[in-house]
């Protein structure tokens, strides 16, 4: 698991089905992440209440915005951006890191969160 791929909002890119497909592969949100040659427009990402570089960083964590993302996250993939956030900023980025490749990667590849498939 990469760093770079943990979105603003705690999605781990790493396993979203537009970062794993072989075929015309988003480089993830906090890349500069383009559709259609232009760059996501994304209200969570683009958001200027947030301080720093994580949503956890605004005085109004977790947002509606927010609730609402996690809120569908969690009945249709099983995941949970607010969860990630806070496992983030209590326990730090590099031990998150660990747990989410302990959790989502193995010999198979690494599961997608979207599709329920593993990708080598």
């Amino acid at each position: 698991m990469n760093k770079d791929l943990i979105a603003p909002c705690g999605m781990n890119c790493g396993l979203c089905l537009h970062y794993l497909r072989a075929d015309n592969k988003c480089p993830g949100c906090s890349s500069g992440r383009k559709v259609n040659g232009g760059c996501i427009k994304c209200a969570i990402k683009l958001c200027k209440e947030r301080k720093g570089e994580y949503c956890f960083n605004c005085g109004k964590f977790p947002c509606d915005r927010l609730k609402r993302m996690d809120k569908r996250y969690q009945e249709k993939y099983e995941m949970s951006e607010i969860a990630n956030l806070i496992a983030i900023r209590e326990n730090g980025m590099e031990l998150f890191l660990k747990q989410e490749e302990e959790k989502w990667v193995n010999s198979d590849g690494t599961y997608c969160v979207h599709d329920k498939k593993r990708y080598k």
